[in-house]
């Protein structure tokens, strides 16, 4: 379907430069915006569902208490 919408000179610009960076065209990316902007998202009790990303490892590195967040920052800053 083909349709005439009006926006800002501003707002296509930068949706076509967004558009150019994901490799597509300028109607597929705002095609893509407006299906993400209307579909419901998930949620529970009425909150938004949290999405975490893990990853493999061997769990939390001994002697590291992640409720010290002064020593949680030291070691981050040393790169240990």
């Amino acid at each position: 379907m083909q349709t005439t919408i009006r926006l800002d000179e501003v707002v296509i610009e930068q949706a076509t430069k967004l558009a150019q960076e994901k490799g597509c065209d300028l109607s597929q990316f705002i095609e893509e915006t407006l299906r993400d902007r209307i579909t419901p998202k998930p949620t529970v009790a009425g909150q938004p569902l949290l999405r975490l990303t893990t990853v493999g490892g061997q769990g939390l590195r001994s002697g590291v208490d992640l409720d010290n967040s002064a020593a949680l920052l030291t070691l981050m800053e040393l790169g240990a």
